[in-house]
């Protein structure tokens, strides 16, 4: 097997000379010695057999085959440091990947934040992120299939942190029948056809809204629901932060309902492996909480 004949450190001193605009300016910024850069720079285009850099009055600047060389070692040198920070994560006892179970009913900006805010302070460290509705997000919980778990349903036994109220409106397109109505009874509903979303729950499934409805389309999330309702293909309960805009413009109506028309459901943060959480799920559920104030 041939062995390299450059070294990481070779191209970081590469690196600096090029970006701090010489070897004086490298040398305060590595703490080395003007000679040890040029040195290396000497020995690393010797084993290449390339010059990488040219005096030009009192700057060194890159050939064209040192651009070239340059800008693939600059890869492997973040490559290297995405490495030795993973390293150093471990070594805390901080996990390598984190599981966030995420219920459908959650406003999705909000959420987005903390996990910008994630990313930015660790990025070495792997996210997967799965919508769940209904009885699917309490399976995350009951049968410890997320480390963090954003749910409106608690499940018995688990206790969790509220972090964000969610209003559900029962909404129609403008032109719908049920919104040319001034009050809406259970019996009006039962003509209509109700857009539900689908429980994606593989134990113990929920009924969630009212159930009277003869005609009923099931979807997979809110987006396909609000589609539907907006070519007016059936009433819907939504969460407000998802149809903001419609209700806005006048495309979409809150119906009238005599009893039942907006809900209050509560997010709540869990941590279904409790004492055995870790702490990078702990720091995400911390975001979150600090992240989702409340809805606008």
């Amino acid at each position: 097997m041939q062995s390299n004949t450059t070294s990481l450190e070779q191209w970081r001193i590469l690196q600096a000379v090029v970006d701090h605009g010489g070897y004086a300016q490298a040398a305060e910024q590595l703490q080395k010695s003007q000679s040890t850069l040029s040195y290396s720079l000497r020995r690393l285009q010797d084993s290449l057999g390339v010059e990488l850099l040219e005096i030009q009055g009192r700057r060194a600047v890159l050939t064209a085959a040192g651009e070239s060389l340059l800008r693939q070692a600059r890869r492997l040198l973040d490559d290297a440091q995405a490495l030795e920070n993973t390293a150093q994560v471990m070594a805390q006892g901080w996990e390598a990947e984190v599981i966030l179970n995420v219920d459908v009913i959650t406003p999705k900006r909000l959420v987005l934040d903390a996990l910008r805010q994630f990313e930015r302070d660790h990025p070495e460290i792997r996210l997967e992120i799965i919508e769940s509705a209904l009885s699917g997000t309490q399976d995350a919980i009951v049968h410890n299939q997320a480390d963090v778990v954003l749910a409106g349903i608690a499940p018995p036994g688990f206790l969790g942190t509220s972090i964000c109220p969610v209003e559900m409106h029962c909404i129609a397109h403008r032109d719908h029948p049920l919104s040319q109505l001034d009050e809406i009874s259970e019996l009006d509903l039962r003509g209509y056809r109700q857009i539900v979303v689908r429980d994606s729950g593989s134990y113990r499934r929920i009924n969630s809204g009212w159930l009277g409805a003869e005609k009923r389309w099931t979807v997979n999330d809110f987006n396909h629901s609000v589609e539907l309702v907006s070519l007016g293909l059936g009433f819907a309960w939504v969460p407000l932060d998802r149809i903001t805009s419609q209700l806005n413009s006048g495309e979409l109506k809150k119906l009238p309902l005599v009893q039942g028309a907006n809900r209050h459901i509560d997010i709540k943060v869990f941590f279904p492996r409790r004492e055995s959480t870790g702490p990078a799920a702990r720091y995400l559920g911390d975001l979150l909480v600090q992240n989702l104030p409340g809805t606008e």
